[in-house]
């Protein structure tokens, strides 16, 4: 099912992880599809929930990193493991929305677990006061399923990314230039008011989906060795949508609006400065020897760059049944449809004719979003 680029130098594979917390099941599908086709990250950035996923990715040898990854998702999904008694769509949307409360209400196993006392009867300040959940299940899950020597290692490079609420300023923990903890990766899921703020070098940091719900800019930015990069861009929101027909689509397609992090126009703004910064190595090639000092050329020489850029967009697409509470809920059967939802994208997207005839991008940049042919 495999296709190989045919270009001169090695492509290095990114996954890119958006935040949508019960919706990360689709990641987990996407990725074992992944590397059953050959296509081992070389990188994987997160947000909230991606960053969980990316952190059991990253902190695995390959043999065992789907095997975690279950574990994990089927941990989660414990508490709710029956289906609804009734076939249709109305009884899914009612089961769902059901299923979503029971987790509100008793936490979710492995994850988050309800305060008590609750918050409101804490000390105004104190951590216990700043939140409705306590996320220490979460830490004792990626401690027992991610091998943080292993991220430490360097054998894929892992980034996270948390928003400092003092400053609102957003943050990227990555393993190239730190050590990762547990705190790291439970910071950028940090989603307030539902879980506490996470204390990292005496900073207090939310969930970096505050800001923004996808990492791909800090990928894009990146302007480290230069490298061609074929990036999986897996996200759990579509941009995309109907125009709603009652208060409760009103919620669903706001929260679509807020967490999809425009990354579609990421990606328009990005290939329109890689085909400039293309163009202007293409020049600085024809200026001669003697005005190659001068300090404008110098500066411009900098901007420049001959790096070409696949992206390949994996957006999970909701169906009838699911409600506004998609995030929080769940259940055993809906994350397990997630699961296979991207399963299904990736074996699309392999075997769909663009993918297995690509070439390296001409202007540097190309964006392929097969699944949704």
């Amino acid at each position: 099912m495999s296709e190989a680029l045919p270009t001169s130098g090695k492509e290095r594979i990114v996954l890119v992880l958006q935040g949508g917390g019960a919706l990360g099941a689709y990641q987990a599908g996407a990725y074992e599809a992944l590397a059953e086709a050959g296509y081992a990250p070389d990188w994987i950035a997160g947000i909230s929930i991606g960053a969980v996923n990316a952190a059991i990715i990253a902190g695995n040898p390959p043999e065992h990193r789907v095997e975690r990854l279950r574990t994990f998702w089927n941990r989660v999904s414990s508490g709710v493991q029956a289906g609804p008694v009734i076939d249709g769509t109305q009884p899914r949307e009612f089961f769902n929305y059901m299923s979503a409360a029971y987790f509100s209400t008793v936490g979710v196993p492995g994850f988050f677990e309800p305060r008590f006392p609750p918050a409101h009867l804490m000390l105004p300040g104190s951590p216990a006061a700043l939140s409705v959940y306590d996320s220490a299940p979460l830490k004792s899950t990626l401690e027992e399923l991610v091998d943080f020597d292993y991220i430490e290692a360097c054998n894929v490079r892992l980034s996270v990314g948390a928003v400092n609420i003092r400053s609102g300023n957003f943050a990227y923990f990555d393993s190239h230039d730190l050590v990762i903890r547990p705190e790291h990766i439970m910071a950028s899921g940090a989603l307030p008011p539902g879980l506490p703020p996470v204390m990292i070098d005496g900073e207090a940091y939310w969930d970096g989906g505050l800001v923004s719900n996808t990492p791909l800019q800090y990928i894009l930015d990146y302007t480290g060795e230069p490298s061609d990069k074929c990036i999986f861009q897996v996200d759990l929101f579509s941009a995309r949508g109907s125009m709603p027909q009652n208060l409760f689509d009103v919620a669903q397609r706001e929260k679509e609006i807020r967490y999809s992090s425009r990354t579609r126009l990421s990606t328009d703004k990005f290939q329109q400065s890689q085909t400039m910064r293309r163009a202007i190595r293409r020049l600085l090639d024809k200026i001669p020897e003697e005005l190659k000092s001068d300090p404008d050329l110098e500066m411009l020489a900098k901007l420049s760059c001959d790096e070409a850029v696949t992206i390949v967009h994996l957006i999970h697409r909701r169906a009838a049944y699911d409600t506004h509470a998609q995030d929080y809920e769940f259940s055993r059967l809906s994350i397990e449809e997630h699961w296979q939802a991207g399963r299904n994208d990736v074996t699309r997207t392999l075997r769909h004719p663009k993918w297995r005839t690509r070439e390296k991008p001409r202007r540097g940049v190309r964006v392929l979003d097969l699944a949704a042919d």
